[in-house]
């Protein structure tokens, strides 16, 4: 049951520092050219489903500890999980092109 409630705090935090990422991302964008706009709107539309499946993520985890974890709570964390690496990759190549 503990690790439950570890994860509901985590998956919380998780998704308030993300929030806090985003507006320093909406300024980012406000400030570059429009090559780049584009291409950070793929990933800005992807942070935004992250942030929602991550919230539904955290809400299933705070039920009862079994059923949080079991199945849904894991297709869900591995969902983001994934979901996290391709909008990171997106971020990088859209800022590594910005720099160039």
């Amino acid at each position: 049951m503990q690790w439950a409630n570890f994860s509901v705090w985590l998956i919380a935090g998780g998704v308030f520092m993300a929030i806090v990422a985003a507006i320093a991302g909406i300024v980012d964008t406000m400030l570059v050219g429009d090559t780049a706009r584009r291409r950070s709107s793929l990933h800005s539309i992807l942070t935004i489903l992250v942030l929602i499946v991550a919230m539904i993520n955290g809400f299933i985890h705070s039920r009862d500890a079994w059923t949080s974890v079991v199945p849904t709570g894991i297709i869900l964390s591995a969902i983001t999980a994934v979901l996290v690496l391709v909008t990171g990759w997106l971020g990088y190549s859209a800022r590594r092109e910005v720099a160039a």
